[in-house]
Protein backbone atom coordinates (compact mmCIF):
# COMPACT_ATOMS: atom_id res chain seq x y z
CA UNK A 1 0.00 0.00 0.00
CA UNK A 2 2.79 2.42 1.11
CA UNK A 3 4.79 1.12 -2.16
CA UNK A 4 1.66 2.35 -4.17
CA UNK A 5 1.14 5.17 -2.48
CA UNK A 6 4.52 6.54 -3.42
CA UNK A 7 4.14 5.47 -6.60
CA UNK A 8 1.17 8.08 -6.93
CA UNK A 9 2.85 10.90 -5.63
CA UNK A 10 6.03 10.24 -8.08
CA UNK A 11 4.03 10.14 -10.92
CA UNK A 12 2.04 13.19 -9.71
CA UNK A 13 5.40 14.91 -9.24
CA UNK A 14 6.45 14.14 -12.66
CA UNK A 15 3.71 15.65 -14.16
CA UNK A 16 3.68 19.00 -12.00
CA UNK A 17 7.67 19.23 -13.05
CA UNK A 18 6.61 18.20 -16.96
CA UNK A 19 3.74 21.14 -16.82
CA UNK A 20 6.05 23.75 -15.64
CA UNK A 21 8.82 22.78 -17.72
CA UNK A 22 6.68 22.83 -20.44
CA UNK A 23 4.97 26.34 -19.32
CA UNK A 24 8.23 29.03 -20.60
CA UNK A 25 8.15 28.24 -24.26
CA UNK A 26 4.82 29.71 -23.69
CA UNK A 27 6.26 32.76 -22.12
CA UNK A 28 9.19 33.08 -24.39
CA UNK A 29 6.73 32.82 -27.25
CA UNK A 30 4.71 35.42 -25.80
CA UNK A 31 7.99 37.93 -25.49
CA UNK A 32 9.17 37.48 -28.52
CA UNK A 33 5.65 38.00 -30.17
CA UNK A 34 5.84 41.69 -28.19
CA UNK A 35 9.92 42.22 -29.73
CA UNK A 36 8.51 41.66 -33.02
CA UNK A 37 5.48 43.67 -32.95
CA UNK A 38 7.28 46.42 -31.44
CA UNK A 39 10.21 45.91 -34.37
CA UNK A 40 7.18 45.82 -37.08
CA UNK A 41 6.07 48.74 -35.65
CA UNK A 42 9.10 50.58 -35.85
CA UNK A 43 10.02 49.21 -39.41
CA UNK A 44 6.26 50.74 -40.60
CA UNK A 45 7.28 54.43 -38.79
CA UNK A 46 10.49 54.21 -40.52
CA UNK A 47 9.26 53.12 -43.98
CA UNK A 48 6.67 55.87 -43.62
CA UNK A 49 9.51 58.53 -42.89
CA UNK A 50 11.41 57.27 -45.93
CA UNK A 51 8.87 57.59 -48.27
CA UNK A 52 6.69 60.32 -47.57
CA UNK A 53 6.75 63.48 -50.18
CA UNK A 54 6.57 66.68 -48.50
CA UNK A 55 10.23 67.81 -47.51
CA UNK A 56 10.49 70.96 -45.11
CA UNK A 57 13.49 73.20 -44.76
CA UNK A 58 14.61 76.02 -42.71
CA UNK A 59 14.40 79.35 -44.25
CA UNK A 60 16.62 81.81 -44.05
CA UNK A 61 17.58 85.33 -45.61
CA UNK A 62 20.61 84.68 -47.61
CA UNK A 63 21.93 83.55 -50.19
CA UNK A 64 21.68 79.45 -49.61
CA UNK A 65 17.92 79.47 -49.14
CA UNK A 66 17.75 81.40 -52.57
CA UNK A 67 19.86 79.15 -54.28
CA UNK A 68 17.49 76.22 -52.94
CA UNK A 69 14.58 77.82 -53.89
CA UNK A 70 15.88 78.61 -57.27
CA UNK A 71 17.41 75.56 -58.09
CA UNK A 72 17.12 72.64 -56.26
CA UNK A 73 12.81 72.82 -55.34
CA UNK A 74 11.86 72.71 -59.31
CA UNK A 75 14.14 69.87 -59.79
CA UNK A 76 12.64 67.79 -56.80
CA UNK A 77 9.06 68.47 -57.85
CA UNK A 78 9.89 67.07 -61.24
CA UNK A 79 10.06 63.91 -58.96
CA UNK A 80 7.23 64.69 -57.08
CA UNK A 81 7.99 66.16 -54.03
CA UNK A 82 6.45 69.14 -52.12
CA UNK A 83 8.16 71.42 -50.41
CA UNK A 84 7.47 74.19 -47.46
CA UNK A 85 9.67 76.61 -46.09
CA UNK A 86 9.63 77.80 -42.47
CA UNK A 87 11.29 81.19 -41.33
CA UNK A 88 14.26 81.22 -38.54
CA UNK A 89 15.38 84.62 -37.23
CA UNK A 90 18.88 83.17 -36.88
CA UNK A 91 21.33 80.17 -37.90
CA UNK A 92 20.85 78.51 -34.05
CA UNK A 93 17.25 78.86 -33.97
CA UNK A 94 17.16 76.70 -37.71
CA UNK A 95 19.05 74.22 -36.20
CA UNK A 96 17.06 73.34 -33.16
CA UNK A 97 13.99 73.39 -35.39
CA UNK A 98 16.08 70.80 -37.06
CA UNK A 99 17.18 68.61 -34.61
CA UNK A 100 14.03 68.67 -32.69
CA UNK A 101 12.22 67.23 -35.95
CA UNK A 102 10.03 70.88 -36.88
CA UNK A 103 11.72 70.99 -40.06
CA UNK A 104 13.50 67.93 -42.39
CA UNK A 105 16.90 69.53 -43.70
CA UNK A 106 18.37 73.40 -44.00
CA UNK A 107 21.40 74.72 -45.95
CA UNK A 108 22.49 77.26 -44.58
CA UNK A 109 26.00 76.07 -42.08
CA UNK A 110 29.28 74.73 -43.20
CA UNK A 111 30.68 71.95 -41.21
CA UNK A 112 32.70 73.22 -38.50
CA UNK A 113 28.96 75.35 -37.32
CA UNK A 114 27.41 71.78 -37.62
CA UNK A 115 30.11 70.16 -35.16
CA UNK A 116 30.47 73.17 -32.84
CA UNK A 117 25.98 73.09 -32.60
CA UNK A 118 25.88 69.72 -32.30
CA UNK A 119 28.64 69.77 -29.07
CA UNK A 120 26.85 72.51 -27.43
CA UNK A 121 22.91 71.44 -27.81
CA UNK A 122 23.82 67.53 -28.01
CA UNK A 123 22.54 67.50 -31.41
CA UNK A 124 22.41 64.83 -34.15
CA UNK A 125 22.94 66.33 -37.26
CA UNK A 126 25.01 65.55 -39.93
CA UNK A 127 26.25 67.43 -43.21
CA UNK A 128 25.37 64.87 -46.31
CA UNK A 129 26.42 67.30 -49.33
CA UNK A 130 28.36 70.35 -49.73
CA UNK A 131 26.79 72.89 -52.06
CA UNK A 132 28.01 75.84 -53.33
CA UNK A 133 29.45 78.55 -50.92
CA UNK A 134 30.29 82.53 -51.02
CA UNK A 135 33.55 82.53 -49.77
CA UNK A 136 34.35 85.27 -47.02
CA UNK A 137 36.19 88.43 -47.98
CA UNK A 138 37.82 91.61 -47.29
CA UNK A 139 36.44 95.03 -47.97
CA UNK A 140 36.93 98.83 -47.61
CA UNK A 141 35.52 101.67 -49.01
CA UNK A 142 38.23 103.86 -47.44
CA UNK A 143 41.19 102.27 -49.16
CA UNK A 144 41.57 100.84 -52.55
CA UNK A 145 43.98 98.23 -52.10
CA UNK A 146 45.60 95.87 -48.96
CA UNK A 147 48.97 97.27 -49.83
CA UNK A 148 47.50 100.66 -48.57
CA UNK A 149 46.90 99.39 -44.85
CA UNK A 150 48.35 101.99 -42.44
CA UNK A 151 49.91 101.64 -39.10
CA UNK A 152 47.35 101.25 -36.73
CA UNK A 153 44.78 99.60 -38.78
CA UNK A 154 41.11 99.31 -37.96
CA UNK A 155 40.01 96.59 -38.94
CA UNK A 156 36.18 94.84 -37.91
CA UNK A 157 35.99 90.79 -37.99
CA UNK A 158 33.19 88.44 -37.02
CA UNK A 159 32.91 87.96 -33.24
CA UNK A 160 30.93 84.25 -34.11
CA UNK A 161 33.76 81.74 -33.20
CA UNK A 162 33.49 79.84 -36.89
CA UNK A 163 33.43 82.70 -38.62
CA UNK A 164 35.95 84.85 -36.63
CA UNK A 165 38.74 81.85 -37.11
CA UNK A 166 38.05 81.99 -40.92
CA UNK A 167 39.02 85.61 -41.03
CA UNK A 168 41.88 85.36 -39.11
CA UNK A 169 42.91 82.85 -41.47
CA UNK A 170 42.62 85.05 -44.34
CA UNK A 171 44.26 88.03 -42.78
CA UNK A 172 47.33 85.30 -42.59
CA UNK A 173 46.65 84.46 -46.03
CA UNK A 174 47.35 87.99 -47.11
CA UNK A 175 50.33 88.62 -44.68
CA UNK A 176 48.63 90.82 -42.00
CA UNK A 177 49.03 88.31 -39.64
CA UNK A 178 50.93 85.61 -38.81
CA UNK A 179 49.13 82.61 -36.53
CA UNK A 180 50.59 80.22 -33.76
CA UNK A 181 51.14 77.56 -35.91
CA UNK A 182 49.95 74.88 -33.73
CA UNK A 183 46.72 76.68 -33.17
CA UNK A 184 43.65 75.07 -34.28
CA UNK A 185 42.60 76.05 -37.57
CA UNK A 186 38.81 75.87 -36.82
CA UNK A 187 39.34 77.98 -33.37
CA UNK A 188 41.96 80.19 -34.02
CA UNK A 189 41.10 83.67 -32.01
CA UNK A 190 43.55 87.04 -31.39
CA UNK A 191 45.27 85.33 -28.56
CA UNK A 192 46.78 83.14 -31.61
CA UNK A 193 47.99 85.76 -33.45
CA UNK A 194 52.11 85.90 -32.93
CA UNK A 195 52.82 88.39 -35.27
CA UNK A 196 51.26 91.56 -36.22
CA UNK A 197 53.62 93.90 -37.76
CA UNK A 198 51.04 96.56 -38.99
CA UNK A 199 49.64 96.87 -35.31
CA UNK A 200 45.90 96.12 -36.40
CA UNK A 201 43.42 96.81 -33.98
CA UNK A 202 40.87 94.32 -34.26
CA UNK A 203 37.10 94.80 -33.46
CA UNK A 204 35.38 91.64 -32.98
CA UNK A 205 31.11 92.28 -34.01
CA UNK A 206 28.03 90.54 -34.74
CA UNK A 207 28.70 90.19 -38.62
CA UNK A 208 25.21 91.77 -39.56
CA UNK A 209 26.22 94.81 -38.05
CA UNK A 210 29.65 95.21 -39.62
CA UNK A 211 28.08 96.34 -43.37
CA UNK A 212 26.43 99.10 -41.65
CA UNK A 213 29.86 100.54 -39.88
CA UNK A 214 32.06 99.70 -42.58
CA UNK A 215 33.20 103.66 -42.75
CA UNK A 216 34.20 103.19 -39.39
CA UNK A 217 37.38 101.04 -40.07
CA UNK A 218 40.11 101.25 -42.56
CA UNK A 219 38.88 97.23 -43.83
CA UNK A 220 36.51 94.94 -43.03
CA UNK A 221 36.52 90.91 -42.73
CA UNK A 222 32.87 89.65 -43.25
CA UNK A 223 31.49 86.41 -44.66
CA UNK A 224 29.93 85.54 -48.09
CA UNK A 225 26.27 85.67 -47.00
CA UNK A 226 26.83 88.68 -44.85
CA UNK A 227 27.99 90.16 -48.22
CA UNK A 228 25.47 88.94 -50.52
CA UNK A 229 22.47 90.50 -47.58
CA UNK A 230 24.06 93.15 -47.22
CA UNK A 231 23.65 94.12 -51.41
CA UNK A 232 28.09 94.95 -50.93
CA UNK A 233 28.91 93.59 -54.74
CA UNK A 234 31.24 90.63 -54.14
CA UNK A 235 33.22 91.67 -56.93
CA UNK A 236 34.78 94.84 -54.87
CA UNK A 237 36.64 92.18 -52.39
CA UNK A 238 40.21 92.90 -52.06
CA UNK A 239 41.02 89.39 -50.84
CA UNK A 240 38.99 86.25 -50.79
CA UNK A 241 39.18 83.10 -48.61
CA UNK A 242 40.89 80.21 -49.69
CA UNK A 243 37.76 77.85 -48.02
CA UNK A 244 38.82 75.06 -46.18
CA UNK A 245 37.03 71.02 -46.06
CA UNK A 246 34.85 72.02 -42.64
CA UNK A 247 34.10 75.75 -44.04
CA UNK A 248 32.10 74.24 -47.08
CA UNK A 249 28.39 74.82 -46.78
CA UNK A 250 26.28 71.41 -46.70
CA UNK A 251 23.12 69.65 -46.90
CA UNK A 252 22.64 69.30 -43.34
CA UNK A 253 19.97 66.77 -41.86
CA UNK A 254 19.40 64.39 -38.89
CA UNK A 255 21.39 61.54 -38.48
CA UNK A 256 18.27 58.95 -38.88
CA UNK A 257 17.46 60.81 -42.05
CA UNK A 258 20.47 60.70 -43.56
CA UNK A 259 19.22 57.44 -45.77
CA UNK A 260 16.35 58.52 -46.38
CA UNK A 261 15.12 58.91 -50.28
CA UNK A 262 13.92 62.22 -49.51
CA UNK A 263 17.18 62.95 -48.64
CA UNK A 264 19.04 61.32 -51.12
CA UNK A 265 17.26 63.27 -53.28
CA UNK A 266 18.59 66.72 -52.28
CA UNK A 267 21.42 65.84 -52.74
CA UNK A 268 21.06 64.05 -55.80
CA UNK A 269 19.19 67.54 -57.10
CA UNK A 270 22.65 69.33 -56.34
CA UNK A 271 24.77 66.73 -58.21
CA UNK A 272 22.47 66.69 -61.05
CA UNK A 273 23.19 68.01 -64.70
CA UNK A 274 20.75 70.64 -64.42
CA UNK A 275 21.98 72.14 -61.56
CA UNK A 276 25.13 72.60 -63.03
CA UNK A 277 23.44 74.40 -66.03
CA UNK A 278 22.23 76.50 -63.86
CA UNK A 279 25.17 77.71 -61.93
CA UNK A 280 26.97 78.17 -64.98
CA UNK A 281 24.57 80.24 -66.23
CA UNK A 282 23.76 82.18 -63.10
CA UNK A 283 26.90 82.59 -61.28
CA UNK A 284 28.41 85.96 -61.91
CA UNK A 285 31.57 85.33 -59.40
CA UNK A 286 29.74 84.88 -56.18
CA UNK A 287 29.78 81.29 -55.96
CA UNK A 288 32.49 79.23 -54.94
CA UNK A 289 31.56 75.71 -56.21
CA UNK A 290 33.07 72.13 -54.92
CA UNK A 291 35.24 69.96 -57.61
CA UNK A 292 32.42 67.37 -57.11
CA UNK A 293 29.36 69.81 -57.72
CA UNK A 294 31.14 70.81 -61.26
Amino acid sequence: MKQSLLAILFFVGAVGLTACGGSAPATATTTTETEVGAETSGDAEALAADEKTEIIYGKSQGPYTELFEAAIIPILEEQGYTLKGIDFSDLQTADVGLNDGDVDVNVEQHTAYCENFNANYNGDLVPISPIPTVPAGVYSVNHETLEEIPDGAKVAVPNDASNTARCYLMLQKIGWITLDENADSAAVTQDDIVENPHHIEFTEMKSLTIPAAIQDFDYVAITGSVVYNAGIDASTALANEDIQDHLILQVVVKEANKDASWAKAIVDAYHSDEFKQYMETNNDGLWWIPEELQ
